[in-house]
């Protein structure tokens, strides 16, 4: 792929959305999001995002798939705790907008995705299917350890009254019962399961809401997000150069990662193992901003909104995925 075709893979109108709600802030335009609209396009995304997963799932066979709903479970788990480390080590970010940007590496990026599939697709690589199911399964994993990082976090900075007060209370298993039931993950995982048990004939009736109007609504909240980053972009320049960095490396971390487990572990072929490659290495735009919105408000979203779509996902569309493709062809040949 050229860097010209890469370009034009941003071209789109969810990216070209958040880049006016960046400029009208930066402009000072008086355009605002009401705050109660926000937060519906937040649950309206995540509702459709699960329940287009859970269809996906219900039409695989479960137990050829298995073994890919495995690694993806293992690579949801395990990304975000490795880039929380990375951030926490460079000094610059504090743990909470560092748990809130392990997410979305351990997330991944649907539009990174469908553009690896146009890659394969427009020279002639056949690939397996089983890396669509590790898309849906990846979503959730990485939220429920960013909040459970996020959660550790808030305990971390409590005063040490506090802190002794609350020692006796103190469990793990509150910790991830929090997790598990914050309003973003009991609705991606509900809906999820609602789509994988719900008939085909039924999803076929509010195929609209998940489908039709999806890429409209994200473009909206995309746009609503490209206010908020840019209201605050100060934050975003004291530590911008780290972040770059990281949002660099993280990929190339993933992406290494991504391309040994799908063709040592699952045995796919280069397709396959380029598009597992493309998931580990990408960051979502998506479902996690949402799903951090609500749960670490505390977090600032001009970090990792901007990190994970104005650095992760142009590298990965210009350079990443040619990349990761160059490197499963080397391994086929070994």
């Amino acid at each position: 792929m050229s860097s010209l075709s890469g370009f034009q893979n941003l071209l789109v109108p969810a990216v070209l959305f958040f880049a006016l709600g960046f400029i009208a802030r930066l402009v000072k335009s008086d355009l605002r999001f009401p705050p109660d609209l926000a937060k519906l396009l937040s649950i309206y995304l995540l509702t459709a995002i699960g329940l287009h997963g859970g269809y996906e799932l219900s039409k695989a066979e479960v137990s050829t798939a298995v073994h890919a709903i495995f690694w993806a479970l293992a690579l949801g788990l395990t990304l975000p705790i490795i880039g929380y480390a990375l951030m926490r080590a460079t000094g610059k970010v504090d743990a909470l907008n560092a748990a809130a940007i392990a997410a979305h590496y351990g997330s991944v990026s649907a539009g990174t995705f469908l553009t690896a599939i146009a890659f394969l697709q427009s020279a002639g690589i056949e690939y397996e299917s089983y890396p669509v199911i590790m898309l849906a399964i990846m979503e959730s994993p990485a939220i429920v350890i960013g909040i459970l990082l996020a959660g550790w976090a808030r305990r971390q900075t409590k005063t040490d009254t506090q802190a002794s007060q609350e020692r006796e209370g103190f469990s793990f298993s509150g910790l991830l019962h929090e997790a598990f039931t914050n309003g973003s993950v009991i609705l991606l995982l509900g809906s999820m399961v609602i789509g994988a048990i719900a008939t085909s004939k039924s999803i076929e009736t509010i195929k609209p809401f998940v489908n039709d109007i999806f890429m409209g609504m994200l473009c909206l909240f995309l746009l609503e997000m490209g206010l908020e980053a840019a209201r605050r972009i100060e934050d975003f320049r004291r530590v911008g150069g780290t972040l770059v960095a990281f949002g660099v490396i993280m990929p190339l971390i993933g992406g290494t990662i991504g391309t040994l487990i799908g063709h040592y572990a699952l045995g796919f072929g280069i397709g396959g193992t380029t598009l597992v490659a493309v998931l580990a290495a990408s960051a979502s735009y998506i479902a996690v901003p949402p799903a951090m919105r609500l749960a670490v408000p505390e977090a600032n979203p001009s970090l990792y909104l901007t990190l994970s779509l104005g650095v992760t996902f142009p590298f990965n569309v210009l350079f990443g995925i040619p990349l990761f493709h160059k490197f499963a062809e080397t391994l086929s040949t070994l």
